[in-house]
């Protein structure tokens, strides 16, 4: 089982948003985003380097095919903000609190989630490699179809977790502190959980099976 690797980011001296409103395919290098709300906002292809979004509200926010390099996000917050295939490279995103994020085929690579909470994430058709889910709570997260390789969850309760056609390479859930898999136990494969966790899940594995349990 090979461990992932987590992202080392350096903010290098920062220069404030200048406000307005976030533009597509805007190029934003060395820029701090403090508490700016970007409700509803179109930043759809922009590029993030080297950026901090530090209490931003992403409320219905458009980041369709966004690029995050070398980013910390903390305390982001809102409902249904669209990162359909965008790019997280060398990213923290801490404490968030988001729902309905539309992650579908995003490319995750060196990202480390440590706290917050994120209920129905679709990760459907995404890209997921050396990645750390730590001290989070993930509602009903939507990996179907995804391909997950050296990710870890850490102290991290998924709840209600759809892996359907998902293919999983060095995948480490014996830290997690709650596993709930609603679909796709199937494609375990490639993935390592602890004996408490499978005698856990060994009611679904029995239905999955078409076991009956008695007695």
């Amino acid at each position: 089982m090979k461990g992932a690797r987590r992202p080392e980011v350096r903010l290098p001296a920062l220069e404030p948003y200048g406000g307005g409103e976030v533009e597509p395919d805007g190029d934003y290098d060395g820029v701090e985003f403090p508490g700016t709300d970007l409700t509803g906002q179109d930043g759809g292809g922009a590029r993030f380097m080297d950026c901090a979004l530090t209490g931003c509200v992403v409320e219905g926010t458009r980041l369709a095919r966004a690029r995050f390099l070398d980013s910390v996000l903390t305390g982001i917050r809102g409902v249904g903000v669209d990162l359909a295939e965008s790019t997280l490279r060398d990213v923290e995103l801490v404490d968030a609190r988001l729902g309905g994020t539309q992650a579908h085929g995003a490319v995750l690579e060196r990202v480390l989630v440590r706290g917050g909470k994120i209920d129905y994430l679709n990760l459907r058709q995404a890209r997921l490699r050396d990645v750390v889910f730590e001290g989070c709570v993930l509602v009903e997260p939507d990996f179907g179809g995804a391909r997950l390789e050296r990710v870890e969850f850490v102290d991290c309760a998924l709840k209600g977790a759809d892996f359907t056609a998902a293919t999983l390479t060095d995948v480490d859930l014996r830290g997690a502190s709650e596993l709930g898999i609603a679909g796709g136990l199937d494609r375990l494969s490639g993935a390592v959980i602890s004996t408490a966790q499978l005698l856990d899940l060994a009611p679904v594995l029995a239905a999955q099976l078409g076991i009956r349990v008695e007695g």
